[in-house]
C-alpha cells in the first residue's frame, strides 16, 4: 500500500502535516476529509517528480489569459467542468501548465472545489483569480466570472506588453552603446596608447584621462562586472525588505517623467482590478486587500491598505484614498461619484480605460524624449574619446614640422 505525504489545515486553521497509507490518492484525500483536514498538498511518497515536476517559474500570464478565455467558452457551451479541464490540460503546448491543469482536474475529481484546487497552484493562479472563481462558484455564475477574468487578464497583458514594447528600443540602444564604448576603451585605446608611447609624444590631459580609464577598465573588468552584479543583487534584496521597498519605490515615483508613468500604470491596474472584483461579487474589503497586492508599488500598496482600514471602520473609499495624496484628485472624485451613484465598478472600469490610454501616450512621449537625450549623451562620450585620440596627433605633427 503506497504512502502519501500531506499538508493542510484543521478546523481551527492550524497547520498540520504527516503521512498516511491508502490504496490511492483519492482514498487518501477522502480519509483526510473525514478527519476534517483541509488539504493543501497531497502526493505519493517517493514519486514526487513523476507525479508533478517542479515548476521553477510562474506560468506566463498570457497563457493563463488564453486558458481562461477558452475555459469560459467551453463552460458557456455546456461542457462539464471536469471535461473542460481535461481537454484544456491535454491541448496545452506548455508541458508544465498542462500538468498543472491536470492536477487541478484531479483535485476537483477528488471532491475539492475549483477555487480550492486552483489555490493549490499559485504559480498559475493568484489570489485575485482564486477569489473571483470562488465568488463565481458561490453565485452560480462561473461562466460569467471567467469571461470577466479573461477580459481583465487580456487587458493586463496588453498594458504590460505596451510598456515592454515601448521600452525595448531605448534599452537596446543603450545596451549597444555601452557595449561599443566598453569595446573601444578595452581594445582600441590601448593600441593608440602604445603608438603614442613609441613616438614619445606628450599626451594632453584629456588623452591621459581616456588612457587612464582604458587601463583601469582593462585591469579591473572582471571586478567591475562583479561589482555591478553585486549592486544589482543587493538592491533587489533590499527591495524585498519592507523598508527597502518603501525607499526605492518612493524614489521611483519621484523621478521626473518616469515617476508619472509608473503612477499612471499603478492607477490603471488598481482601477481595473478593483472594478473586476467588485463586479464579480467579491466583498469590497477582500477586493481592496487583493488589489493592494497587485499594485506593483509598495507606496501605492500602503495607500490602498490605509484606505481598506478606513473602509473597515465604516468610511467611504474616496475620502481616505484622497487623504493619502498618492492618487490623482480626478481619480478620487470619479470614485466618489461612483460610490454615490452605486455604480462603483462601472466608474472604476472607465477610469481604467482612460488611464490605460494615458499610459500608452505617456510611454510613447517618454521614449521620444529619451531619443535626443541618448543621442546627445552618446555623441558626447564618443566625441570625447575621438578628440582625446586626435589631440596627440597635432602635437606629433607640430614636432615633425
Amino acid at each position: 500500500m503506497p504512502s502519501f505525504v500531506w499538508k493542510g489545515r484543521d478546523r481551527q486553521g492550524g497547520f498540520q502535516e504527516g503521512t498516511l497509507l491508502a490504496d490511492s490518492r483519492d482514498a487518501a484525500a477522502l480519509m483526510l476529509r473525514q478527519q476534517q483536514i483541509r488539504v493543501n498538498s497531497l502526493r505519493e511518497k517517493g514519486r514526487e517528480i513523476a507525479f508533478l515536476p517542479r515548476i521553477s517559474r510562474k506560468i506566463n500570464q498570457q497563457k493563463v489569459a488564453l486558458f481562461t478565455r477558452q475555459f469560459s467558452v467551453m463552460l458557456d457551451a455546456g461542457l462539464p467542468l471536469v471535461q473542460c479541464l481535461e481537454i484544456l490540460g491535454e491541448q496545452q503546448d506548455h508541458p508544465a501548465f498542462g500538468q498543472l491543469l491536470n492536477k487541478v482536474r484531479s483535485d476537483v475529481e477528488g471532491g475539492a472545489s475549483l477555487a480550492e484546487a486552483m489555490r493549490r497552484q499559485p504559480k498559475a493562479f493568484d489570489n485575485l483569480y482564486v477569489n473571483m472563481i470562488a465568488a463565481g462558484e458561490a453565485g452560480g455564475i462561473l461562466d460569467i466570472i471567467l469571461q470577466r477574468l479573461s477580459v481583465y487578464l487580456e487587458k493586463a497583458v496588453k498594458l504590460k506588453n505596451q510598456v515592454k514594447a515601448a521600452m525595448m528600443y531605448p534599452i537596446t540602444v543603450i545596451s549597444i552603446a555601452v557595449g561599443v564604448v566598453w569595446l573601444i576603451l578595452w581594445k582600441v585605446i590601448p593600441v593608440f596608447a602604445q603608438l603614442f608611447a613609441g613616438l614619445g609624444a606628450e599626451l594632453p590631459a584629456l588623452t591621459q584621462w581616456v588612457v587612464a580609464a582604458s587601463n583601469f577598465l582593462a585591469s579591473y573588468s572582471i571586478w567591475i562586472i562583479l561589482a555591478l552584479i553585486g549592486m544589482f543583487l543587493g538592491l533587489r534584496s533590499y527591495h524585498q525588505t519592507h523598508a527597502g521597498a518603501r525607499v526605492l519605490d518612493g524614489m521611483l515615483l519621484r523621478v521626473p517623467i518616469l515617476g508619472e508613468v509608473l503612477r499612471k500604470i499603478a492607477v490603471a491596474r488598481f482601477c481595473r482590478t478593483l472594478s473586476t472584483l467588485t463586479a464579480s461579487g467579491v466583498p469590497i474589503l477582500d477586493g481592496l486587500q487583493i488589489t493592494a497586492k497587485t499594485a506593483g508599488n509598495s507606496i501605492i500598496e500602503d495607500a490602498i491598505m490605509v484606505t481598506r482600514r478606513s473602509v473597515e471602520e465604516g468610511k467611504t473609499i474616496s475620502g481616505p484614498l484622497g487623504e493619502t495624496k498618492v492618487f490623482p484628485s480626478m481619480v478620487v472624485q470619479m470614485i466618489n461619484v461612483g460610490e454615490q451613484t452605486g455604480a462603483l465598478d462601472q466608474m472604476l472600469s472607465k477610469i481604467a480605460d482612460f488611464y490605460e490610454d494615458e499610459v500608452d501616450t505617456a510611454v510613447a512621449g517618454m521614449v521620444k524624449l529619451m531619443e535626443p537625450i541618448m543621442i546627445v549623451v552618446l555623441g558626447a562620450i564618443i566625441g570625447t574619446i575621438v578628440t582625446a585620440m586626435y589631440l596627440p596627433l597635432y602635437t606629433i605633427l607640430g614636432s615633425i614640422q
